[in-house]
């Protein structure tokens, strides 16, 4: 065997284990895209940068998989990721300014169309009572009464104390209902 052949043997042989990480990844991706354009959205993304700050957690998340831990659950990691990605995202956008138009209503293929209205009308409601939400608090929120996950496993991937996170779901809470009760009163 030339040295030439047994180089390129060599590096297809490394190349493998790279080859399978890659199409591990993915599957997350195809899987989890939803669930993360979803946590952004309700983290205050607009509709309009949801596909790009979806990519944007998709490629944090590629630059430290070999640092994922497959034992742990993945969603609440790559919420982790989410949020930082969403805060960056914020910082970068209160500098803009920008007059906002609302893009073009999508069809919704769902009948019947009273009950859409309704859900459309309960979700922008919870949406907009998510934004009154402080940015500390709203991850934790999200998380646990939303998403269903457990505080130690929520205060572990966004790294505070488990009483704080006790704490600024209490607060958080309070902030969600006296946001609703407002909104529901016409109050803006």
């Amino acid at each position: 065997m030339t040295e030439r052949a047994r180089t390129a043997q060599t590096q297809d042989v490394g190349a493998q284990p790279a080859r399978a990480a890659e199409s591990s990844f993915h599957a997350i991706f195809v899987a989890e895209a939803s669930y993360v354009a979803r946590s952004l959205r309700r983290l205050g993304v607009p509709d309009r940068d949801l596909e790009d700050l979806t990519h944007d957690v998709f490629l944090v998340a590629y630059r430290h998989f070999a640092d994922y831990d497959p034992a742990r659950p993945l969603k609440p990691w790559l919420f982790g990721i989410a949020v930082r990605v969403a805060i960056a995202y914020r910082r970068r956008a209160r500098h803009q300014r920008e007059l906002l138009q609302p893009g073009p209503e999508l069809v919704d293929e769902r009948p019947p169309a009273d009950e859409q209205v309704g859900e459309r009308q309960a979700r922008q409601l919870v949406l907009r009572a998510l934004e009154s939400v402080d940015a500390d608090r709203r991850p934790i929120f999200i998380m646990h009464d939303l998403d269903g996950y457990a505080m130690p496993e929520i205060v572990e991937t966004l790294g505070i104390p488990l009483n704080t996170g006790y704490s600024r779901l209490r607060l958080a809470r309070q902030d969600f209902a006296a946001a609703v009760e407002r909104l529901r009163r016409g109050s803006p």
